[in-house]
């Protein structure tokens, strides 16, 4: 499709309400109802749960602040990679862009179909799994490659039942029998030992991880109305948003079950539903738990292929992630990323690629949060139709909190590696090392392409960056 056809025809674009949608059904996943078990390992001091959600929670809200400013600041989409290529040097950008582009969005996918499929064939043993994730996945990206109108009204229903679910879940949780009552007694109180242990950051990373999806508006600027309103609108009432129902839905955990019977257990709103509805509950518990990985799936495979079509629009390698049919859909890029995600289904290898990306990906969000003090020095005199509440201490916070977090799990990975002498652990710092390698290369191949094409065909770098500045 022609640059110039794309600036000046009009298409549908996401209001705040849908672009609200997408951060909120990136965040609520699986994490949520996953992460209690582990933490009980830790503490099983309610306060120090408690405090754990709310660091987490303020982390996520720092971060969305600042990215805010960012989003309004530089409107286009693309998430870090747009944000580091602008404020530091294209070729971080590139890196983060192809983290992302290879596994960021594709592994948390094929994760998530997995999960939904595991929790329906436990109650229809007679589904096979794994044509299941495939089939999930497959309507889904269907329906967004398709049509941006259909996608996003599928995301607002969606999105709206999960948070539906979650809350009569809570009320339920608060008006039947306090059977973990024992969680809040004598000795529950906040405690610095807790605060201050190892423990504490271990439960900090399985947080993190629930919270991750936060900063899903940055990721599609370009597909929203008024991005210098509607992407702060969206990124803090939406953070702010599912922090107190994080809060709220863990509080409950804790009200409805033992710690004994919830500590170590992946499944703790299984748990604490056979608790509040019976050992029927299980059942529904779990099918509403698919409805909501589905509208978790719908938000990612939306997501995703906006940070490849971006790179393609930069870099002649990935050109052919500008493609787009009729509606405005990324195709290529969306077909992509459901070929990635169905390869991980297949082989399983998911699981350790998502294990360091964590690290990758957490330090490029630490890198665009302290990219604002530079943004700021470097374009002093750049538009910001909003601004970092807080200034400057807001992203000295996330960073703080963020660094603390990687340096942690890099030592997690020495003692792994030199003192337990585990055999996993240097195969992840080594896909970590040659992803960021494999991206490093790729970014001087892909210049080296962009000289050669532009120089002989200097109008298309005239209608490229017409078209970057009409979007």
């Amino acid at each position: 499709m022609n640059p110039k056809t794309l600036s000046t025809k009009k298409y549908y674009k996401l209001n705040a309400k849908a672009a609200s949608a997408f951060v909120i059904a990136n965040m609520i996943g699986t994490g949520v109802f996953t992460s209690l078990g582990f933490q009980l390992l830790s503490t099983t001091n309610a306060t120090s749960i408690a405090l754990i959600w709310l660091v987490g929670g303020i982390t996520a809200l720092c971060g969305a602040i600042v990215y805010s400013e960012l989003g309004a600041a530089i409107p286009r989409s693309g998430g870090e990679y747009n944000f580091l290529s602008e404020i530091y040097h294209p070729s971080l950008g590139f890196l983060a862009g192809w983290v992302s582009l290879v596994v960021g969005f594709a592994a948390p996918v094929a994760l998530a179909c997995m999960a939904l499929s595991s929790y329906v064939c436990s109650i229809f043993t007679a589904i096979n799994p794994m044509a299941l994730a495939i089939g999930v996945l497959t309507i889904i990206t269907i329906v967004h490659f398709n049509s941006v109108n259909i996608g996003a009204k599928m995301q607002n229903i969606l999105t709206f039942a999960k948070i539906l679910i979650i809350i009569v879940f809570i009320i339920a949780g608060l008006i039947c029998p306090a059977d973990g009552a024992a969680n809040f007694g004598p000795g529950n109180g906040l405690e610095l030992n807790d605060v201050f242990s190892v423990g504490f950051a271990v439960s900090l990373i399985w947080v993190y991880y629930a919270y991750s999806g936060w900063n899903a508006a940055a990721y599609i600027v370009g597909d929203i109305k008024n991005p210098q309103r509607n992407v702060p609108l969206a990124l803090l009432i939406s953070t702010a948003f599912v922090v107190v129902l994080y809060l709220a839905l863990n509080m409950v955990f804790l009200r409805t079950a033992p710690v004994a019977e919830l500590s170590g257990e992946v499944e703790v709103g299984l748990i604490s539903a056979n608790h509040i509805f019976g050992k029927e509950g299980g059942a529904i518990l779990g099918m509403l738990i698919a409805l909501m990985l589905t509208s978790s799936i719908s938000s990612m495979v939306y997501v995703g292929p906006r940070v490849g079509q971006t790179m393609g629009e930069d870099y002649r390698i990935f050109h052919f992630l500008t493609w787009r049919n009729r509606r405005n859909v990324p195709s290529v890029a969306v077909a992509l990323q459901w070929a990635i995600s169905l390869l991980m289904i297949i082989t399983g290898s998911f699981q350790k690629v998502t294990e360091y990306t964590g690290i990758v990906l957490s330090f490029c969000s630490m890198l665009t949060v302290a990219g604002v003090y530079v943004h700021r020095r470097r374009y002093p005199n750049a538009a910001r139709p909003y601004k970092t509440f807080g200034y400057p201490v807001t992203p000295l916070i996330f960073c703080a909190l963020i660094l603390c977090s990687i340096i942690y799990l890099v030592y997690q990975d020495f003692t792994k590696t030199f003192v337990e002498h585990s055999q996993s652990a240097p195969w992840t710092s080594i896909a970590s090392l040659t992803t960021l390698l494999v991206g490093w290369l790729l970014w001087f191949v892909a210049q080296r392409i962009n000289k050669r094409y532009y120089k002989k065909h200097p109008k298309a770098l005239v209608e490229r960056d017409g078209l970057l500045e009409n979007n």
